[in-house]
């Protein structure tokens, strides 16, 4: 297996759930509705009103996606208008979808989703990787929807010692309560960043050394392809796999051997065995 030429580059900074009310069979509706909102007032990532919302982007608290009612007014814009100042997505939404999230709670057209942890720098990350004489290792995930998929991935890379996770801005999950214990603890331990543009943060990532290998289709099978050194994998969402212009940008594709009547694996399970494979390899185990 021919080794992959050592990439270099400068450093520079990366510029860069909503869950519906579960239905349970044989409940009245009266006990689901209770049991929801015991529910929401418990999770302290989900924030309900105005002044809430506003007090946590004046503390500067990490927060994930705000939720406002599309015709809301008042103090509404102003909100909509710090939120933008801090890189906030603001998501406009009818009045009956909050009136869901919050049964029987004055939302006041307002509600947020804060992150369970905060969120990394890419630089950190790499940062922290070369403190250890570790090249770095980090795992892209393009627009992977699936909470508990993020968590067990979250835990794969702990697992393997790696150094961190990059997930992107919109279309993606994010940092949520499902995520924190998915991961089995693992948040605490993996660093995730959330970029606004993946492509433009591959370029990065090159610029800084890293190779880039696509988990995809029509690649190279993954025990003859060079996992070492410094590395990006990308994984893709669930069902659409790595979108083109990441495939593009990679370096190589990276492929799973399917022998059975189900052509693909999910997200969390591709990136455990690309994973362990990378610290086989690095392990000198080849």
């Amino acid at each position: 297996m021919k080794p992959l030429p050592k990439r270099g580059g400068k450093n520079r900074r990366d510029a860069g759930a909503y869950e519906a009310v579960r239905k349970a069979p044989g409940k009245t509706a009266v006990r689901r509705a209770a049991e929801s909102i015991a529910s929401e007032e418990t999770n302290p990532n989900l924030l309900i009103g105005r002044n809430p919302v506003s007090e946590a982007i004046k503390a500067g608290r990490t927060i994930d996606k705000i939720l406002m009612q599309k015709d809301a007014q008042g103090s509404a814009l102003k909100i909509a208008k710090d939120a933008r100042a801090e890189g906030i997505q603001v998501q406009y939404v009818d009045k009956a979808v909050l009136d869901r999230l919050a049964p029987g709670r004055p939302h006041q057209g307002v509600a947020a989703y804060a992150a369970a942890h905060a969120y990394a720098e890419i630089d950190d990350i790499l940062e922290s990787a070369r403190d250890r004489g570790e090249d770095p290792v980090v795992v892209i995930l393009d627009n992977l929807e699936d909470p508990h998929n993020l968590g067990a991935i979250m835990r794969s890379v702990d697992g393997a010692g790696f150094h961190g996770v990059i997930i992107p801005n919109r279309r993606s999950v994010s940092l949520t309560e499902t995520v924190a214990k998915a991961s089995a603890g693992a948040i605490e331990y993996v660093p995730v960043a959330k970029v606004a543009n993946l492509s433009q943060t591959v370029d990065f990532l090159k610029s800084e050394g890293l190779w880039i290998a696509a988990v995809d289709m029509d690649g190279i099978n993954y025990e003859k392809a060079d996992l070492k050194g410094p590395l990006a994998i990308i994984i893709g969402a669930e069902g659409n796999g790595v979108s083109e212009l990441l495939r593009k940008k990679a370096d190589f594709i990276v492929s799973i051997p399917m022998r059975g009547k189900v052509n693909s694996l999910n997200a969390s399970n591709a990136a455990a065995i690309i994973l362990y494979e990378a610290l086989r390899q690095r392990s000198g185990n080849v």
